[in-house]
């Protein structure tokens, strides 16, 4: 992990990964599907099927939890 020149740390995020937010979408699910990553977020939404991209920084602020499938790495 690393640090941002705010303070604020950048967390892992991968391509997989699902996103608890600390906000329901207006459909009232909570979690994401992250569909791509980098200095922008594109996520789905995994209640209606919803897609957006967003700025990283204003996702990271909004996340609860992620969840990631145990990968081996052999």
């Amino acid at each position: 992990m690393g640090s941002r020149q705010e303070g604020g740390v950048i967390l892992d995020i991968r391509v997989g990964d699902i996103l608890v937010m600390k906000k329901p979408h207006p459909c009232g699910e909570k979690r994401w599907l992250v569909l791509r990553t980098g200095a922008d977020f594109r996520l789905r939404c995994l209640g209606c099927g919803h897609e957006l991209m967003t700025p990283r920084f204003k996702a990271e602020k909004n996340i609860r939890s992620v969840e990631r499938k145990q990968t081996s790495d052999s």
